[in-house]
């Protein structure tokens, strides 16, 4: 683990934050599909990604789900920051977009090193003002662009986050992400189609305008 924290963070954080998350943090190896947080729960530690990539997602009252954002190698979750430092239950759910590997860091140490470590405390709010971009993108996008856009800028994030053109995704599951109906989806797959944007096949999309 080791290793990995000085690949992957070392050009954040102090020599001494380092060896520290690795003497306190958890590795976990996590799958496609697993849910790594629900709305809910207590959350008890904060994931540091060392590669993959996790969807986070709201909920509303009839159970529908809507995607806020992707986290990244090298990113954590504002959301999770929030509810670590502050107590309370999550009101996100966190899926593994790919295969991911990450460390799970115990809250305590998370607020001991806010005053210990200016690495640390740059990195929290750093993290905090991606997702507050992130945030406000996905509001602007929800509120401003049609459908038919909203659901390219979703193909293309997806691509990007799993580094491939081909997206591995049903119908159905991008409904579900966009909070719309699969017939909804499909009819304007084939219109990004015919427009040449995207090509479809039986078991992926590929993203041809990035």
């Amino acid at each position: 683990m080791l290793e990995q924290l000085q690949q992957h963070y070392g050009y954040l954080f102090e020599d001494e934050l380092i060896q520290e998350i690795n003497n306190v943090g958890t590795y976990k190896d996590i799958s496609e599909g697993f849910k790594l947080i629900e709305i809910g729960d207590y959350i008890k530690s904060m994931p540091l990604l060392v590669s993959g990539a996790i969807k986070i997602l709201r909920e509303d009252k009839d159970g529908d789900e809507l995607i806020l954002y992707f986290i990244e190698q090298g990113d954590t979750c504002a959301m999770t920051l929030s509810c670590c430092l502050g107590n309370s239950k999550s009101e996100i759910r966190a899926i593994a977009e790919t295969d991911t590997k990450l460390i799970m860091v115990p809250v305590a140490k998370m607020e001991e090193w806010l005053g210990k470590y200016k690495s640390w405390r740059q990195f929290v709010l750093q993290s905090y003002h991606n997702r507050m971009s992130e945030l406000l993108e996905a509001i602007d996008t929800i509120a401003f662009l049609k459908m038919d856009k909203r659901l390219f800028k979703y193909l293309k994030d997806k691509a990007m986050v799993n580094h491939n053109e081909l997206i591995h995704v049903t119908h159905q599951e991008i409904a579900r992400d966009l909070h719309t109906s699969r017939v909804v989806i499909s009819r304007l797959l084939k219109t990004l189609e015919l427009e040449g944007k995207i090509e479809l096949h039986r078991n992926n999309i590929k993203v041809i305008d990035l």
